[in-house]
């Protein structure tokens, strides 16, 4: 009784495939190699690609290249084209000694190519010399794999953290004017569906594509909730006022915007962060979404594409809402009115591109309306 077969544990040792069509091959190809190895034999390569796509594949292939049917280019090919073997390395052993052959089998992804008849030595010496390469590129793999799994649980941490933060102050926001109902959640749907239907646009879209990526829409998503952060600085005499607001009060409203974006400046700074922060399309927003295409917004008087995209886009959202939301001064516009002001708004107070791209999609408007109303 050998050592190896009076031990109770596991066979530790790596295993080799040898695919070739001539029995008397994979006999002495099995001998030679089995003192060292775990051995597989497959008489053929449709043999061959069963067994390497199996739940325990081979750690290494030693392939011929002529036999019948399938030749062991093909099987080579095949090996390298699934996501299961193309890691597998692959050793030809091979009759053919012309150079053209062992370019072809290199360039099909083999690590070696050996000419029979073989070396014994030479062979073993190669067999251990890319098995222990393998087992170094394994060992890489799993390490990046890990790493990369590691990366992405961080990211959903970090993201976990940055959704919670932006919920927690819009909920703050929301608590301080209660009429509004579903105003944050209406907007949010709104400002959504607008950048997307701004970005599918087949005249305009093009020039938004590149800004207009899912990662912006999904953080302008995101943000939205907080175009209104400032209103929780604005006195509840003028906040909760059941009627119009007087002019004086009105400025004060107005501050809403400068208040909002100096709350979310400062929570950037304690953040450490300068201009590229998860915060700054909700900086933008709660700063630039009074502002009007002409300049005779507020709180800065900005023209044109000098008020950033995000806030052009909420700009939109939250008129439409306002327009159609009954407060305790106003009742609510009926949709087609709304729709109406809006399109009068073109070039005044809208930005032309957001009025037509909104006039394309204004019943989904419609819809989030009716779905969230208060």
């Amino acid at each position: 009784m050998t050592e190896r077969s009076m031990t109770s544990g596991p066979d530790t040792r790596r295993v080799v495939l040898v695919v070739d069509d001539t029995p008397e091959n994979l006999t002495v190809m099995g001998a030679l190699l089995r003192e060292e190895h775990r051995v597989k034999v497959a008489p053929n390569g449709e043999r061959a690609l069963r067994i390497a796509g199996s739940d325990v594949p081979p750690d290494l292939i030693l392939l011929d290249v002529m036999m019948p049917g399938m030749d062991g280019y093909e099987v080579c090919r095949r090996l390298k084209d699934d996501p299961r073997t193309r890691d597998i390395p692959v050793i030809f052993l091979t009759a053919r000694t012309e150079e053209r052959d062992e370019q072809e089998g290199l360039g099909l992804g083999a690590v070696d190519y050996v000419t029979k008849p073989v070396s014994p030595p030479l062979l073993l010496a190669r067999v251990r010399n890319h098995l222990s390469l393998k087992q170094a590129a394994d060992i890489i793999r799993d390490r990046n794999a890990h790493l990369e799994a590691e990366v992405a649980r961080r990211t959903r941490d970090l993201q976990a953290s940055q959704d919670a933060a932006i919920v927690a102050m819009a909920s703050l926001a929301e608590t301080r004017d209660m009429e509004t109902g579903n105003h944050i959640r209406r907007t949010q749907r709104f400002v959504r569906i607008l950048a997307e239907a701004l970005r599918d646009d087949p005249v305009h879209g093009l020039a938004f594509r590149a800004q207009l990526t899912d990662a912006f829409i999904e953080l302008l998503h995101k943000s939205a909730p907080l175009h209104d952060i400032g209103k929780v600085g604005v006195p509840d005499a003028i906040l909760l006022k059941p009627g119009r607001l007087t002019p004086d009060e009105f400025e004060v409203m107005k501050t809403h915007t400068t208040l909002g974006y100096e709350a979310i400046r400062k929570a950037e700074r304690m953040l450490g962060d300068a201009g590229s922060s998860f915060l700054r399309l909700a900086r933008e927003i709660a700063h630039t979404h009074q502002e009007k295409w002409d300049g005779s917004g507020y709180p800065q008087g900005l023209e044109g594409e000098a008020i950033p995209l995000s806030g052009r886009l909420m700009a939109v959202a939250d008129v439409y809402d306002a327009l159609t939301s009954r407060r305790v001064y106003k009742d609510a516009m009926p949709h087609e009115e709304a729709v109406r002001i809006i399109r009068d708004g073109r070039g005044t107070h809208f930005d032309p591109v957001l009025v037509d791209t909104f006039l394309t999609i204004h019943h989904r408007f419609a819809e989030i309306a009716a779905e969230l109303a208060d």
